[in-house]
């Protein structure tokens, strides 16, 4: 038997509230394996509350933690009331992504049957799409470092050559996956503002560059601006866009709205050695501790953390996995029984994650 080691982020807020049932539903798949593999959970402190009794946000035994884990899990982490002394809010979330450099950020948009969706589809038209955000330099190279005078304030976009490669790897192996899965046609959209600006010009020119090796799939672009229409007039004509940092993290939460808000939206941040699974949403402090947190986000991405597992640990079980989680969340969406308060209900977190539980007991590998 396998054992993975999963660092665990509870984070602030209603981190602990949609953490707790996720890893009851992989402790429910880990026992149904058939002795394949099981979980060792690590409880890692970080995040605000943490900074406001220690004076660190994310721990330096946390981080080591991190890296020694086989995969992280990381709920949600902030606070708007707990700040550092310049004013700007803790992220040890971001905190991660340097130091463990993750530089490919992954943003499924996904619209699921059930879903709360402000689009107004037809003609069996179909939104699954994956945004690939660079999570390390872009528009964040200089965060907490940006020069500030009474005056004037500068802050440094950033775009290297090797760090661009890299993403550009994953983005082409993710859309031949996604192709191979029969999710969508192998198609990559660079999403840049390359008319203007001489940094994204570089940008497209290293995607150019980087297409070369990759020629059964196809290219394309499209400026940020008009993605961002398009992605709410069109989404169906996308498969896997990738775009800088700052772009990605508009553009995901737009995707997100597309699929009825954050509490829907999965992520994941990867890097050559290490990942981290997170909810796009954040802490949510005016419902903590009321039960109201909708914990699908937080199940999508741990299905992410199986899906990626499988691959790392030669383990076809965890992708096997990692499909039941995500049919038995569709299922339950599907029925519409049961829905938590952003999506209209009045049902708890634990009602919904219970309704999935449900729903993957008889599910089929």
């Amino acid at each position: 038997m396998t054992t993975l080691r999963i660092a665990v982020f509870e984070g602030d807020g209603i981190g602990p509230e949609v953490m707790a049932p996720t890893l009851a539903l992989l402790d429910q798949l880990a026992a149904h394996s058939d002795g394949a593999y099981h979980f060792a959970f690590d409880a890692l402190p970080c995040g605000a509350r943490h900074y406001a009794k220690t004076g660190h946000a994310l721990p330096q035994a946390s981080l080591d933690g991190a890296r020694a884990a086989d995969a992280i899990l990381l709920a949600a982490a902030g606070l708007p009331d707990i700040r550092y002394p310049d004013g700007t809010e803790i992220v040890p979330q971001v905190d991660l992504r340097i130091a463990l450099d993750l530089y490919a950020g992954l943003r499924p948009v996904r619209i699921r049957p059930g879903m709360n969706t402000p689009l107004k589809l037809s003609g069996g038209q179909k939104v699954d799409f994956m945004l690939v955000r660079e999570s390390t330099e872009g528009l964040f190279h200089t965060m907490g470092k940006g020069e500030v005078t009474a005056d004037a304030a500068r802050e440094t976009l950033q775009i290297t050559r090797a760090k661009s490669e890299k993403l550009f790897a994953q983005t082409f192996a993710l859309a031949q996956r996604r192709k191979a899965q029969g999710r969508g046609p192998g198609r990559v959209t660079c999403v840049d503002k390359a008319n203007v600006f001489r940094a994204f010009a570089f940008f497209r020119d290293i995607f150019n560059s980087s297409a070369k090796d990759h020629p059964e799939v196809e290219i394309n672009y499209a400026y940020v601006d008009a993605c961002a229409l398009w992605m709410v007039e069109r989404p169906w004509i996308f498969d896997v866009m990738v775009t800088e940092n700052m772009f990605g993290d508009i553009l995901s939460d737009l995707g997100a709205g597309l699929m009825g808000g954050l509490g829907m939206a999965p992520s994941a941040d990867l890097g050559d050695d290490h990942a981290v699974f997170q909810p796009c949403h954040g802490t949510a402090p005016d419902i903590t501790g009321q039960g109201k947190a909708n914990p699908i986000a937080m199940i999508l991405s741990a299905a992410m953390m199986l899906d990626w597992l499988a691959e790392r640990q030669g383990l076809p079980q965890l992708a096997q996995d990692a499909a039941r989680l995500e049919a038995a969340v569709d299922h339950v969406l599907a029925a519409g029984r049961v829905k938590t308060p952003d999506m209209g209900g009045a049902d708890s977190t634990d009602a919904m994650a219970q309704a999935i539980g449900a729903a993957l007991a008889p599910l089929p590998a």
